[in-house]
């Protein structure tokens, strides 16, 4: 199961959007509210939120998604039960709510959408909600026995092992060439028919890479782990100096151009290269 959520400022349009009946839409979760139209219900939510005005983005829109096969048959109680133990899990249970299901595609999902303000007129902390609305959804698929996204995953990339083991050939081989930079390596993969795909973000920070080969689009450590950014910068910096590295690099040039590296990144680089050290010493067995 999935679950994805992120806070909004269209609340009426938004709302609207859920009770599409062109959709198959069917109200499922009704909380703290009596209105029977979107208009009805955002000017509900309105009048909480009028108590902070200072909040833009005072409304959270949640998706839930179980698996084709645990939704297709989820009578409107069970998904009832299955909005309200997500709600519980983000501590969003005592705000106002209203859930949709939309069954217009084979697969069923729940809309939900979670006034930001309390009626205490507190604003809901959204930092990370991307995240935590994946955790919370994966604890719910957890209780109600349904397939969780890693099962999901796992079971697709096992699907997939023998294009996986193709890349990591390619990838291999074209490490043995000892590429001095990013962009080297990536024009090599793409000579063989491998797409390397740098993740910048808005910062313009680099998080990681994902790869396309075959109509196929992976991250690259879900090839293998040697394919991650962790691994993959670090062997490649080596390349470029007789010395070994020892920290992570501050900015590298990808696609041409110069970007630093994300903080998760940065620090996976960091430990990466603390294990290599720790790795020399018990080789060398100077002081262990």
């Amino acid at each position: 199961m999935i679950g994805k959520g992120h806070a909004i400022s269209g609340t009426r349009v938004s709302i609207s959007y859920g009770w599409n009946q062109e959709k198959e839409a069917e109200v499922v979760l009704r909380e703290h509210l009596a209105g029977e139209t979107p208009a009805e219900i955002a000017e509900e939510f309105r009048i909480i939120q009028s108590q902070n005005e200072r909040c833009i983005n005072n409304t959270l829109s949640f998706i839930v998604s179980p698996t084709i096969e645990d939704g297709k048959d989820l009578s409107k109680n069970e998904l009832e039960d299955l909005a309200k133990r997500f709600l519980k899990e983000m501590n969003l249970q005592n705000n106002q709510s209203i859930g949709f299901v939309h069954r217009d595609k084979a697969h069923t999902h729940v809309h939900i959408y979670t006034n930001r303000i309390g009626f205490d007129g507190k604003v809901y902390n959204d930092s990370f909600i991307g995240k935590r609305s994946q955790i919370a959804a994966d604890n719910v698929a957890k209780e109600l026995g349904f397939k969780r996204v890693r099962e999901v995953q796992q079971e697709r990339l096992n699907e997939l092992k023998g294009l996986r083991q193709e890349i990591k050939n390619i990838h291999d081989r074209v490490l043995q060439s000892r590429p001095k930079s990013l962009d080297e390596y990536i024009n090599k993969m793409k000579a063989q028919k491998v797409e390397v795909i740098p993740t910048i973000n808005k910062a313009n920070q680099l998080q990681g890479f994902r790869v396309e080969y075959k109509g196929v689009n992976l991250k690259a450590s879900e090839v293998h782990r040697s394919m991650s950014g962790n691994r993959l910068i670090p062997t490649i910096s080596q390349n470029q100096s007789f010395k070994r590295l020892t920290q992570a690099p501050k900015e590298l040039q990808v696609l041409n151009k110069t970007v630093q590296l994300s903080s998760n990144l940065s620090t996976k680089i960091a430990k990466e290269l603390i294990k290599g050290a720790v790795k020399i010493v018990r080789d060398t067995g100077i002081g262990i």
